[in-house]
């Protein structure tokens, strides 16, 4: 099983390293992750940037599918993705779960909720399908 500190270090020189994501928890069917909130991720009218909170949420989620990739497959890559944002923040950190609905040969299908940790409060729900990759032979 693949780690959160695997992980993590996968992401350091990308996106998720960048904006300061850290994964805490991988199980089989679920991620968790963290992101403290900076200036940097704020949009111009001082509250959470809405693709910050959705690079999170699809990080989760794409992370959890890498870790449950079935036996032969090489990869994968998001086909489609849908958010709604139920509110928002403008310090603390935000959690991700991220939550398996369908491990299948060909797709996947997770589910993330992104709250705010000192509130509690949700802030978006989040679904993504990904299309898994298999090597040519």
């Amino acid at each position: 099983m693949l780690t959160p500190t695997h992980f993590n270090q996968r992401g350091v020189d990308h996106l998720p390293g960048h904006l300061g994501i850290v994964i805490t928890h991988v199980a089989p069917k679920e991620v968790r992750s963290e992101l403290p909130i900076t200036r940097s991720l704020m949009a111009p009218n001082g509250y959470l940037h809405a693709g910050s909170v959705i690079t999170l949420a699809d990080t989760s989620a794409g992370y959890g599918c890498a870790a449950n990739l079935p036996e032969g497959a090489s990869g994968f890559t998001t086909v489609e993705l849908k958010s709604n944002h139920l509110g928002t923040a403008r310090e603390g950190t935000i959690e991700c779960v991220a939550s398996a609905v369908h491990l299948g040969r060909t797709t996947q299908v997770w589910d993330a909720v992104v709250s705010h940790r000192e509130s509690g409060k949700t802030i978006a729900l989040f679904r993504c399908t990904q299309m898994v990759l298999y090597g040519k032979g």
